[in-house]
């Protein structure tokens, strides 16, 4: 299932000499969700050129798109319709099933993309059934699940993790690379939500260890904020410390990524795991945490709030 023997390079922006994406003549791109991240991406393509339309449960959220030109769709239907390329950041795997697979979703335009892109985290299963039911409409579909949160979706330097077919992948290549900095083929439909859950397993640890390490550097008298200048430059140094532990020590919990989604990319890590033969103790320590966040009032606060669960 993941192997590349034969597929051509996997990656954009390290191809060998003379290899390319082919130009790709999309000027027409449906987008749906806007939230936290997806609006900064729905923006990049908008500014590079492309025709968007825009569809979101909550419209107040695509105000500052419409006002830069994109057109507002009253469904995923509605805005796939005649459209070159759909892309689709929601919240939830019921969510992504419904605005591909649903009586009123992308798949059900009369005249549909011929890519599908699925930057939502969700499950590798629905990734494949998106992908043959894409293939049965004559479409490339390409899931493509990201982590980078808000700044890299502002920035344009998300990491985009992608699964689907060599074709689907060369298609998608030029609209990825406006969004991404590391943008990498993980093998066929699925294997980008299969690639998202390591990622989302090695930030599980990574976040109780911060709350962890905040929490001891604060109560043995130390100063957290120069404590963070020795050991962001060390062996402990990763994303999550240099551009969270901030956020914490400055009191400001707004989600770059929900708790709530966090708590549902863990779950399926778990379901995945459990049907691999896995056990994943630090994942598990880490969904009953933050589930309990969750439960006590802080599901759309920033994963940072992870503090909380230690007295912070």
């Amino acid at each position: 299932m993941h192997d590349r023997k034969g597929e051509g390079p996997p990656l954009i922006g390290t191809l060998p000499p003379g290899i390319a994406f082919p130009a790709m003549e999309t000027s027409r791109i449906a987008w749906i969700g806007t939230g936290v991240m997806g609006r900064s991406m729905a923006g990049h393509l908008l500014a590079s050129g492309h025709a968007v339309v825009v569809h979101t449960r909550t419209p107040e959220r695509a105000a500052a798109l419409l006002e830069a030109g994109a057109t507002w769709a009253p469904s995923p239907r509605a805005a796939a319709d005649g459209a070159d390329a759909a892309c689709v950041m929601v919240g939830l795997p019921s969510d992504v099933e419904a605005v591909f697979l649903g009586d009123d979703g992308i798949l059900a335009a009369p005249r549909c993309p011929r890519l599908l892109v699925d930057f939502t985290t969700s499950s590798p299963a629905l990734a494949r059934r998106i992908a043959s039911a894409a293939e049965a409409h004559g479409a490339l579909s390409l899931d493509a699940p990201v982590s980078g949160g808000d700044i890299g979706a502002r920035n344009a330097t998300l990491s985009i993790m992608c699964g689907g077919s060599p074709e689907a992948f060369a298609a998608a290549g030029p609209l990825l690379a406006k969004l991404g900095k590391t943008v990498v083929r993980q093998g066929g439909p699925g294997a980008g939500q299969h690639a998202k859950m390591v990622n989302q397993i090695l930030i599980a640890g990574t976040m109780l260890g911060l709350a962890e390490a905040l929490s001891y550097a604060r109560r043995s008298g130390l100063d957290p904020a120069t404590v963070l200048e020795s050991v962001g430059g060390g062996a402990a140094a990763s994303w999550s410390l240099a551009n969270l532990a901030p956020r914490v020590l400055k009191g400001d919990f707004a989600p770059g990524f929900f708790i709530e989604h966090f708590v549902k990319d863990l779950r399926i890590a778990l379901d995945e795991a459990r049907s691999l033969g896995l056990e994943l103790p630090t994942v598990a320590a880490a969904e009953r945490a933050y589930a309990a966040l969750a439960g006590g009032g802080h599901a759309r606060s920033g994963t940072q709030a992870i503090v909380h669960a230690y007295g912070w």
